[in-house]
């Protein structure tokens, strides 16, 4: 049972920062469910990713999205365009930065556009686990002075370190109003949305370095068969050169395979259903530069 209305808050809450910060691994933790791809590779995240966590005072609709970076290409500046449209329209805004021992440039960057927004603001210093406790202080500060005014909380999304002070935090600047998504909901994602970003994860897994980042997944099928018990799921693997497929497809398809297994298994614990996956390799030259195609791959 959530409050009534006098006493609860909702409203959405855009996560943003430079790429490879963190911000999908903090969503997950936030959420309490896997909804967000989590890789060590930047710009991982295409597109924007909504989830929803809702607890007995508070409702946060969480919005996680590409990083802000500059480049020149289309896709790029198509992802970049909606992560700045999201946190204008955010009802607080957490821009995530990661913890050193100075300010990374990047970031800095970051927080200048952050403190153009009009929203209540939070800077989360993720990754704090992997920084000795003494080199946060001057690092505060920096953001204080960059973001005049804005709450400073530290965090771990890996571990969960703090995160619970975030959430408290974030609770704190959203305003008073009935919860704005049904209380057992956790994303607006649909189940095939879930699953080409699983897909798109343990591709971006397998290939690390290697892997170009002109590759889109998009699911052609996805049919129960009640008889068997067994998920059919059918995707396109979409890239934009030869080259590019045979390095996924790898050796004998080796490369492919180790791929759907990995997907497979995490798949089948996300819908609690046997699956049947089939992954199929497809050129299309040039996609990224096509707005047409972008926008038929949700991006």
């Amino acid at each position: 049972m959530t409050k009534p209305a006098d006493h609860f808050r909702a409203g959405f809450v855009g996560l943003g920062g430079r790429s490879n910060v963190g911000k999908s691994t903090l969503l997950n933790r936030l959420v309490g469910y896997k909804v967000a791809a989590v890789t060590p590779l930047p710009q991982t995240t295409r597109r924007r990713i909504l989830g929803i966590r809702t607890d007995p005072d508070a409702q946060l609709i969480l919005i996680d999205m590409p990083g802000i970076h500059g480049s020149r290409k289309l896709l790029n500046q198509r992802m970049v365009d909606r992560a700045r449209a999201c946190l204008r329209e955010a009802d607080v805004v957490v821009g995530v930065i990661q913890a050193g021992a100075r300010l990374d440039g990047r970031d800095q960057e970051f927080l200048d556009e952050l403190r153009e927004l009009r929203q209540p603001k939070i800077v989360a210093i993720n990754k704090v686990d992997l920084v000795a406790r003494a080199a946060l202080i001057p690092l505060a500060e920096q953001c204080l002075k960059l973001v005049p005014g804005t709450e400073i909380v530290p965090v771990s999304a890996l571990s969960g370190e703090n995160v619970e002070e975030l959430v408290s935090t974030i609770k704190s600047l959203l305003p008073p109003g009935p919860a704005l998504m049904p209380a057992d909901q956790y994303t607006d994602q649909s189940e095939r949305m879930l699953a080409e970003e699983v897909i798109l994860e343990k591709i971006f897994f397998a290939m690390r370095e290697e892997v170009p980042f002109s590759t889109a997944v998009k699911v052609e099928k996805f049919s129960l068969e009640p008889e068997r018990k067994l998920l059919h799921i059918s995707a396109l693997i979409i890239v934009e050169r030869e080259s590019h497929k045979g390095m996924i497809i790898g050796a004998g398809g080796q490369q492919l395979k180790e791929i759907g297994q990995r997907a497979r298994v995490e798949l089948e614990q996300l819908f609690e259903s046997k699956i049947f996956l089939e992954l199929l390799v497809k050129v299309e030259r040039n996609w990224t530069r096509d707005p047409r195609r972008i926008e038929e791959f949700g991006l």
